[in-house]
């Protein structure tokens, strides 16, 4: 969510009990500002809440002149003190999948995880304890919910000659009936399928707008949940995978975003409960 317009789009999705105290809501809007002078982003977002036990994690990333690969995250307590995150790496998401159970709310705690790994060669059972931060499972957690659930309406960022990935300014929101199909809709992380994608289904592509891959895609589209709201003046998108998660457009306008707030655990239930 913009941090430039942060109220009017939480207003959006608290039908989905995504709401901020107004402290918290007051305290954002001062310190976001401060934030992007200080860190020189271009653009600040407020990603969202991650509950912990015995403290929430409020999570804010900062990008600079290419938003899809030039992001950084930062987490705050308060919402006022900031701390900036390393940046995720396939290790580091390999191990925090691993872990099972709710986040304390203190960066400095230690996961153990003991893992029973199988030699080839002799066939014999060694156990393997693995070590992770909390800070570092945060850092995961935030990358790996980016990766499946971060949604743009499509034309909303498009990509430059340079590779350079940023907001179209000639996007003027999709129409009412175009918001309510998942294939207007494209996941804002480095594209997979779109590469494999055969010259045929290509030739109507866009190569500006439609470098991204799509939500139709999607192998389980079940997945998503899309719904309109107020009529037919908001749409709503979930993701059942990660309670917690939803986007929001607002048809044929420029607004739309999306939010976490939730527990940072994955539903890997829900396959059993379709």
């Amino acid at each position: 969510m913009q941090a430039d317009c942060l109220q009017q789009q939480l207003d959006f999705v608290s039908s989905q009990g995504l709401i901020l105290s107004p402290e918290h809501k007051a305290a954002l809007q001062v310190s976001l500002e401060l934030l992007r002078r200080n860190y020189k982003f271009s653009h600040v977002y407020f990603w969202g809440r991650i509950l912990g036990l015995s403290a929430d994690y409020f999570i804010v990333q900062g990008v600079g002149l290419n938003e899809l690969l030039d992001r950084k995250s930062l987490y705050s307590f308060n919402c006022m003190d900031w701390k900036l995150l390393p940046p995720a790496t396939d290790e580091m998401i390999a191990r925090s999948i691993m872990l099972r159970g709710r986040f304390m709310g203190d960066p400095s705690h230690e996961y153990e995880k003991t893992m029973a790994k199988k030699e080839n060669e002799e066939q014999v059972n060694q156990d393997t304890e693995i070590k992770v931060k909390e800070e570092e499972r945060l850092t995961a957690t935030i990358a790996l919910i980016n990766m499946e659930t971060a949604v743009i309406p499509r034309a909303a960022f498009i990509m430059t000659p340079q590779n350079d990935v940023h907001r179209n300014r000639s996007f003027e929101g999709l129409s009412v009936t175009e918001a309510g199909k998942l294939k207007s809709y494209l996941h804002f992380t480095n594209p997979h399928v779109s590469k494999t994608k055969s010259i045929l289904m290509q030739a109507n592509l866009e190569e500006s707008i439609d470098f991204l891959d799509c939500l139709e895609d999607d192998e389980l589209k079940v997945f998503w949940s899309l719904q309109y709201e107020k009529g037919n003046k908001l749409v709503i998108l979930r993701n059942v995978l990660w309670p917690g998660y939803a986007f929001f457009h607002v048809p044929e306008t420029t607004q739309f975003g999306h939010i976490y707030m939730g527990m940072g655990e994955k539903n890997i239930d829900f396959p059993f409960m379709i």
